[in-house]
């Protein structure tokens, strides 16, 4: 197992009309990072020049042509392009939606091949990366792809992990696409994810209802009673702490999330409206499932700021450190998974 402490931190650039390139630069603006890890962009030198120039910063980066010429101590930037982009902040455009899937693909490959050690993705416009060759929803398919994974959208603070049984499916669609095989691998895979990625012993997880107030006995729809319950009851019944349908309306208001280490919600807002409003600025989007570790922060592109020099890249350097600790993580169980009589952590 190779020395986790400076660990290579892969970057993609996101939509460069957006305000990744800002949130990056004022995440590595803090010289400290670098004792954390060694990060490595994929863009170019030219476009990273220029929103240097753009934001009148002082950070200096380190241009390569090859991911293996990478420089510890240096703000890395691999050459994915070499031409001159025209960057136009705020707007929507195809052809640097082509940018940003040349930085994920290259960064990707990277990781694939143990270049890098984790992946931090920048905010992406999910319609302007759309072409015959990529055709993916956003980031969480395609690693899904690349890396054979069952994919699962974890978003993650220290107080508060949610889960999701569906993500981006429009909501007409999600009782269809919540089977009983689907509810048994995307809590597995949280389960699996808290114990190795967290280091949780024993997890306590809470689903929310698919229906309000989980159908109210068929009254509101009978999903619940038909499909979530009985299997969740087999799951418990297989050792896991696995509880509920609980009804989403009053779970989080009435902080019931702070009694399990983590919540796993029926579909993308159920989930994702709670996290933001208790940890926006705060949280990480994780990619659980995947044999790699991929983070990002939990907000998106920001046209309307982008530019201004108004983006907070809190969300970002959280999203740094969190890779960073699964990745630690993750060798400590495999360590300890060697070494059976090791003591295992405590409950965190």
């Amino acid at each position: 197992m190779k020395n986790p402490e400076k660990i290579k931190v892969g970057i993609s650039i996101g939509d460069l009309n957006g305000i990744g390139a800002e949130i990056i630069i004022k995440t590595f603006e803090d010289t400290r990072m670098l004792d954390f890890c060694t990060p490595i962009i994929f863009a170019s030198n030219k476009t990273m020049m220029f929103f240097k120039k753009h934001f009148k910063s002082s950070i200096n980066f380190q241009g390569v042509n090859d991911v293996s010429h990478t420089v510890e101590n240096k703000i890395n930037v691999v050459n994915v392009w070499k031409e001159n982009v025209n960057i136009v902040f705020g707007k929507e455009d195809a052809n640097i939606g082509k940018y940003a899937v040349k930085s994920l693909e290259s960064a990707t490959q990277a990781l694939k091949k143990g270049l890098i050690d984790v992946l931090v993705t920048a905010p992406i416009n999910k319609h302007n990366i759309q072409s015959q060759e990529f055709n993916f929803p956003g980031h969480t398919d395609y690693l899904a792809k690349e890396l054979n994974g069952n994919s699962l959208m974890f978003m993650v603070t220290d107080e508060l992990k949610v889960g999701l049984l569906t993500d981006h499916v429009p909501v007409k669609d999600v009782p269809q696409h919540i089977t009983k095989q689907r509810i048994i691998e995307k809590i597995e895979t949280v389960y699996t994810s808290l114990v190795k990625d967290f280091r949780i012993n024993r997890p306590k997880i809470a689903v929310l209802a698919i229906n309000p107030h989980a159908g109210d006995n068929g009254v509101i729809g009978d999903e619940d009673d038909k499909i979530l319950r009985p299997t969740l009851q087999e799951i418990k019944e297989s050792g896991k702490l696995v509880y509920g349908p609980y009804s989403a309306d009053s779970f989080f208001g009435s902080s019931n999330y702070k009694n399990f280490d983590a919540v796993m919600a029926s579909y993308h807002d159920q989930g994702l409206i709670p996290f933001k409003t208790i940890s926006f600025g705060e949280g990480v989007n994780f990619t659980a499932g995947l044999n790699k570790v991929r983070t990002s922060p939990d907000h998106g592109i920001a046209y309307e700021i982008a530019g201004k020099n108004q983006a907070n890249e809190s969300s970002f350097k959280e999203a740094i450190f969190t890779a960073i600790k699964i990745f630690r993580n993750r060798n400590e169980y495999e360590k300890a998974s060697k070494n059976p009589l090791k003591k295992q952590p405590k409950k965190i």
